[in-house]
């Protein structure tokens, strides 16, 4: 597959240690749900889909659980940094090649809503998780097996050029705890948590559900984003 076509596929998309005994968990299935105004395929009607449970410890987490940072798990000879900051910034040039990404500008930030330069060498622009790998880990993913934390760590679906501060302030934190600054961009990012936790089974806490819907009921309409890229990397890959 060459650069141009794997740009296309990313454009579609819209945004281990056992533990024992110490585990606190619960199941919750929640009281009132959406309400009437969630519509069928909307981001709203598929928080109801998540499973509610209580955070586990964050023992025995390391980024190293989700492989090496930007594998190439789409074979398209880029690193997955890469891959996203040609997607998301405007105006890209490359360093030699059309791989190695040099600069660009996003414009708009969507966690500030204003415009960020990205040069290579420069810390302005971070590639964000929208759902953070450590609370991932927290939430189920530390029952996973390796290949599957890899595709989580590097699927489109999860990844968004944003602006280094913020990104940095929001940490491992989930809707509950860290919602973008710019407002106009709370639904999208929210709308994006859901999709990434419901495609691979990442469960939410009862405070995180309801901090969803209380996003999500200002916009009802909200779709759901998808992107097609497997839950699990090539065989190639592994993870301590």
């Amino acid at each position: 597959m060459n650069r141009r076509t794997t740009s296309a596929l990313l454009a579609l998309v819209a945004v281990p240690a056992l533990l024992t005994g110490c585990e606190t968990s619960f199941e919750d299935k929640g009281e009132g749900g959406a309400g009437p105004d969630a519509k069928a395929g909307s981001a709203l009607a598929a928080v109801d889909t998540l499973t509610v449970k209580g955070r586990a410890p964050k023992t025995g987490y390391d980024r190293a659980r989700f492989g090496s940072a930007w594998a190439d798990t789409d074979s398209n000879h880029c690193p997955t940094r890469d891959d996203i900051l040609e997607r998301d910034l405007k105006d890209v040039t490359y360093q030699s090649g059309d791989c190695r990404v040099a600069s660009g500008k996003l414009a708009p930030d969507p966690y500030t809503g204003k415009d960020v330069t990205f040069r290579r060498g420069r810390s302005q622009v971070d590639i964000d998780h929208l759902v953070a790998l450590s609370d991932a880990w927290q939430k189920g993913a530390f029952q996973w097996e390796p290949s599957k934390r890899i595709a989580f760590a590097n699927d489109p679906l999860n990844l968004l050029a944003v602006d280094a501060g913020p990104n940095r302030s929001k940490g491992d934190g989930d809707t509950a705890t860290w919602l973008p600054p710019n407002k106009s961009y709370r639904c999208a990012y929210v709308a994006g948590q859901v999709a990434v936790k419901k495609k691979y089974g990442v469960w939410v806490t009862g405070a995180e559900r309801d901090a969803m819907r209380n996003v999500l009921t200002k916009c009802p309409a909200e779709k759901l984003p998808s992107g097609g890229s497997p839950t699990k990397a090539p065989p190639r890959f592994s993870a301590p």
